[in-house]
């Protein structure tokens, strides 16, 4: 009996103990294992350490380390993180509303009626048209500049009264270089003056591709400073007319009535070599500084470091073949002479600018009544002057041989740097543009909002 008690006290005495052990053991043992898990709390007042090692986590979990990786799944405050950027969401939400509260959807229709309403929307507004086919009857496309929403119509199916008019605000681009076309952008004029009249519209501006000798009184009645109901004019070519108020100089552009296409730069065209000095395509007028040109070229051969292609008569039209020749003209000369025709201003310049081909500009005045405006007497391509153009201006084709002189001793990396400077200011003159165009009509139209 009393050995039973002996050996039931042992065995009760061993059990304690080794209870009083299992105890020890996660009193001071399983502490310690939790110990990692607790020194991430320590720094949770400074927040940045924390994600700083979640940053060096996900970095090196690229490595596919299991531990690494274990970590990051696991992290005991990222509830609170979730709370803190859902906040910081919101807030900013709430700062963007109250900054936009108050502005309206400014909209306004253009209406292309001359082929330079192509290069204002594809070139300027790199706005895209549906259908693409150039040849459609019906053309259309939407962009949004700053505050203001553009939709555009284009294609011979635009007529007067037969389509919807659910705008305030027109832009009506014509072509008035001469008679034909005068009577009939009048005629699209006075359909608009009828919706004016009838308060269907309320402002409307005009971009015009004015006559090359700037002869553009037809127009004047139309003006709302002299009674009519245009309220801005945006004229091509160095109208003494311009006075940056209501009358605006715009850009003659690339040829669009020939197909001239948006020009994507690339590699290439940035970087080989050219294999031709100069280029000139063109049609040689009687009497004209063309023939001057021409004469020059011919002078110790230099026309043979240069694509010359020339024909007496002028072509409306390009051909698939002729546009193609062209374009790769331009890509493979490193400069574009740009004689006078008609006006200073051409199609050519621009053209030359697509391609990262300097143009060579003849700066002189034609005759007409171009120039003498408020800003500049007597001098051609004031907007492309005024913002910077860097183009190679010469007085007189006399001058040439001394500049592909210097265009010899030039080495290719010059030129790359060239090309790229050429292209950047390009885009920069079109985008200037295109902001220009609209807060010129924002604070216009907005001003003189009526309702």
């Amino acid at each position: 009996m009393r050995l039973t008690r002996k050996r039931l006290c042992s065995f009760l005495i061993a059990l304690y103990c080794l209870f009083s052990l299992y105890a020890a053991y996660h009193v001071f043992f399983g502490r310690r294992r939790r110990a990692p898990a607790a020194s991430l709390r320590g720094p949770r007042k400074g927040a940045a350490p924390a994600r700083e090692g979640r940053s060096r986590g996900r970095i090196r979990s690229s490595g596919l380390e299991p531990s690494t990786l274990g970590s990051e799944e696991w992290n005991p405050w990222e509830e609170d993180e979730k709370q803190e950027q859902q906040h910081r969401f919101k807030t900013s939400l709430q700062i963007l509303n109250k900054s936009t509260k108050g502005k309206t959807d400014f909209r306004v229709q253009i209406w292309g009626k001359a082929a330079i309403g192509l290069y204002l929307w594809e070139h300027i507004f790199e706005g895209l048209l549906d259908p693409t086919d150039v040849t459609a009857q019906w053309r259309e496309g939407n962009a949004v500049v700053g505050r203001t929403h553009y939709s555009f119509i284009t294609g011979p199916a635009v007529v007067p009264g037969y389509f919807s008019v659910d705008v305030n605000n027109v832009v009506l681009i014509l072509n008035g270089r001469e008679k034909a076309k005068v009577f009939y952008a009048t005629q699209w004029l006075l359909y608009v003056q009828n919706l004016v009249q009838t308060q269907k519209i309320q402002h409307v501006a005009v971009v015009l591709l004015g006559n090359e000798h700037c002869n553009n009184e037809w127009i004047k009645e139309f003006l709302r400073r002299n009674g009519g109901f245009v309220e801005l004019l945006f004229v091509i070519y160095d109208s003494p007319w311009i006075n940056d108020m209501d009358v605006f100089q715009w850009p003659l552009g690339v040829a669009t009535y020939r197909n001239f296409p948006v020009v994507e730069a690339s590699w290439s065209m940035l970087h080989n070599e050219r294999p031709y000095l100069c280029n000139f395509l063109g049609t040689i007028y009687e009497n004209s500084s063309r023939q001057a040109l021409m004469n020059i070229l011919k002078q110790d051969e230099i026309d043979k470091l240069c694509w010359v292609s020339v024909r007496e008569q002028w072509q409306p039209q390009e051909t698939n073949e002729s546009l193609k020749n062209y374009q790769k003209a331009l890509l493979q000369s490193d400069l574009t002479l740009c004689p006078v025709g008609v006006n200073t201003e051409c199609y050519r310049i621009y053209e030359a600018c697509s391609y990262g081909s300097v143009p060579v500009v003849e700066d002189v005045m034609t005759a007409g009544s171009c120039g003498n405006t408020s800003v500049s007497h007597n001098a051609p391509l004031q907007l492309l002057k005024s913002m910077g153009a860097p183009f190679i201006f010469i007085k007189n084709w006399k001058e040439l041989p001394v500049v592909l002189e210097k265009e010899k001793t030039i080495i290719l990396q010059e030129k790359i740097q060239r090309r790229k400077m050429l292209l950047h200011w390009y885009q920069h003159f079109k985008t200037e543009l295109k902001m220009r165009f609209t807060n010129i009509l924002e604070s216009s139209f907005l001003m003189n909002n009526k309702g």
